[in-house]
């Protein structure tokens, strides 16, 4: 027979072998000799472990470089998805729209009946609180005339108390009848009965009895109802609220000016 020469049979065809999946178990590689260790393979590739090139060691920041140190990272709720730890970010305070406030509607003025009702009674009340205070207060500043006083009929009682008397100055100066007494006791007001008292003068209608502390808050107080009594005009007549503000000045500066020339006049009276 004719020797014909051995044909190669054809290889197997080579299929490319898929990789395993990440974290699946990879069956050991055959070994050419069974006195070989077995070989270890990479997971995700199935190339055995030698195959695969070692990686360049990157730097580490120093944070790396210190927690690594430190022997510990940190968790992973504790820090970004690149390692770097969090911080407290301040969070932005919440933007609250602004509030539309409505414009204050002017109160209008009185009408003028009103006004002038409110003037003339403020006027009047200022009057006579001036006018019980213009004695006390000259007596308080040291202008007044020192003397005797006898009772001569005495009527009511407390503040409706009503007393009259004669007056007799110190050196018999000048002596006056009929003055209306102030400030007499309760126990001491039967005729005839002598009190130590002061008048501002020999044209004074009042004698002052009360010599103590008490005296000054009879001007303290008339003048504090005078300034009330002024305060209430500028109010109550409406200047205070005029939309011009030169009229407004105007108007107040009168409002005030009555009640103090009042006053001026029954203290220059009381003289």
């Amino acid at each position: 027979m004719t020797n014909r020469p051995a044909v190669p049979e054809p290889a197997a065809t080579t299929r490319r072998a898929r990789p395993a999946p990440a974290g699946a178990p990879v069956a050991p590689q055959p070994r050419l000799d069974p006195a070989d260790p077995p070989v270890e393979v990479e997971p995700t590739t199935g190339a055995p472990v030698d195959a695969v090139p070692s990686r360049v060691p990157v730097r580490q920041p120093r944070w790396q470089r210190k927690a690594a140190q430190a022997g510990g990272w940190a968790p992973i709720e504790e820090v970004h998805w690149d390692g770097t730890p969090l911080r407290d970010e301040p969070h932005p305070l919440p933007v609250r729209p602004p509030v539309r406030r409505e414009p204050e509607r002017p109160v209008p003025p009185p009408t003028p009946p009103v006004g002038l009702a409110v003037l003339l009674t403020l006027s009047l009340l200022a009057a006579f609180f001036a006018w019980v205070s213009a004695g006390p207060f000259w007596l308080a500043a040291g202008h007044s005339t020192g003397g005797t006083v006898m009772i001569t009929e005495c009527a009511g009682g407390g503040l409706t108390q009503r007393c009259r008397g004669i007056f007799l100055a110190d050196g018999d100066r000048f002596q006056a009848q009929g003055v209306r007494v102030s400030g007499v006791p309760a126990g001491r007001t039967a005729t005839g009965t002598l009190l130590p008292a002061r008048m501002t003068g020999p044209d004074g209608s009042t004698a002052y009895a009360d010599t103590g502390p008490g005296r000054h808050l009879r001007w303290l107080l008339g003048l504090a109802l005078v300034a009330g009594c002024a305060a209430g005009i500028a109010r109550w007549t409406g200047a205070i609220r005029l939309a011009d503000e030169r009229q407004r000045r105007w108007a107040v500066g009168l409002a005030l000016a009555g009640p103090a020339l009042i006053t001026v006049g029954f203290l220059a009276a009381a003289w």
